[in-house]
């Protein structure tokens, strides 16, 4: 396998070899069509992460696109400040110095396809979490809600063990989301206050969909429970097409029939309602 050493070709054709892969070329193919050996388009190919994401358009001029990262590149193989390097790709200075300190490569060189490719791959949507990701994140986590930490406490004390490994440190918001998500199982990875949803911290903001001097239902006075008042029998009025409903409400000392025709006392009805019937 070839390793990494610097070759005088110039930009133009590493970036027509990126292209021509991207357009679905082999590797040999876009080698001989830029003119460079295969183990040179290899050495390319490696340097920039083994794989590429492809490019879609760009979605903001506020994003760094693969010619802004070569020049970058350019800039910082010729020892100029990262303020002239911005001001060569009319990007800000924080836009620059973000880059090249989160895109960089490990030994510490900045490559653009390297670069490029990361940051394509961390636009990708849907991506897991990160406790999710990490069954060791996930562990320390969950052992510490299972101690009754709160996950401000727990945020801080990833700091403190492991300050010199960012995979194994979140947030608070990252531990509250991946709660409510459930990626912490249902008996381990609750809060220690036993909430399972997100709670509402706004003041002054009414609740949407909510009546103004709402009465609980439970705050019904007793007669209505208790149905003590002929207005209170809101189901059981004698218009239902039931034959009859004695025995059905053992606290009441009457009950409702229905006649053969029409309604009690009406034009249709060839009998009256008898005396002893209360009609609700």
């Amino acid at each position: 396998m070839p390793r990494y050493a610097p070759n005088k070709m110039p930009a133009s054709a590493k970036r027509r070899y990126f292209e021509l892969i991207r357009q679905g070329h082999k590797g040999a193919a876009a080698a001989r069509m830029v003119g460079v050996s295969t183990s040179c388009g290899s050495l390319w190919f490696l340097d920039a992460g083994g794989v590429l994401i492809p490019d879609p358009s760009p979605i903001s001029p506020r994003f760094l696109t693969q010619d802004d990262r070569i020049a970058i590149a350019d800039g910082l193989h010729a020892d100029q400040d990262l303020k002239l390097i911005a001001g060569v790709i009319g990007k800000s200075f924080q836009t620059v110095y973000r880059e090249v300190k989160r895109n960089g490569k490990p030994d510490g060189r900045y490559q653009p396809w390297w670069a490029h490719n990361e940051a394509l791959r961390r636009r990708q949507r849907p991506k897991p979490g990160k406790i999710a990701a990490r069954v060791e994140l996930a562990a320390v986590v969950r052992t510490k809600l299972t101690g009754k930490w709160s996950p401000q406490q727990i945020a801080r004390y990833l700091v403190r063990s492991h300050p010199d490994d960012p995979t194994m440190q979140v947030c608070a918001e990252t531990i509250y989301l991946a709660l409510f998500a459930g990626a912490l199982g249902k008996k381990e990875g609750r809060l220690r206050t036993g909430r399972c949803r997100r709670k509402r911290h706004r003041r002054g903001v009414a609740e949407p969909n909510k009546i103004k001097n709402m009465r609980p239902i439970a705050r019904r006075p007793m007669t209505v429970l208790n149905r003590q008042e002929p207005g209170h029998w809101e189901g059981d009025r004698a218009t239902r097409s039931c034959t009859s409903l004695s025995g059905t409400r053992p606290s009441s000392p009457q009950f409702c029939t229905r006649p053969a025709s029409g309604r009690p006392g009406s034009a249709g009805s060839t009998s009256p309602a008898p005396a002893s019937t209360t009609w609700c």
